[in-house]
């Protein structure tokens, strides 16, 4: 099944794509920072979501991690 069909797929391709945002961010901040618009501009949104909301990122990246165990 496709990752947009099912939703617990679709929740694990978000987070996974927010903390690789905030970590090329962390590491390389020139790459994000010129695409702050357009369809690249969604990985900045991103990189500053994982950068401002960290603690409840972490903690859906455990719980997501913890569903995945226990299926």
């Amino acid at each position: 099944m496709s990752a947009l069909f099912n939703f617990q797929s679709l929740l694990l391709v978000i987070l996974l794509t927010i903390c690789t945002c905030t970590f090329v961010k962390a590491q390389a901040p020139a790459i994000l920072n010129k695409n702050k618009s357009g369809f690249l501009g969604l990985f900045w949104k991103a990189a500053r979501i994982g950068e401002r909301l960290s603690p409840y990122v972490s903690l859906a990246c455990i719980a997501m991690a913890i569903s995945i165990l226990l299926e």
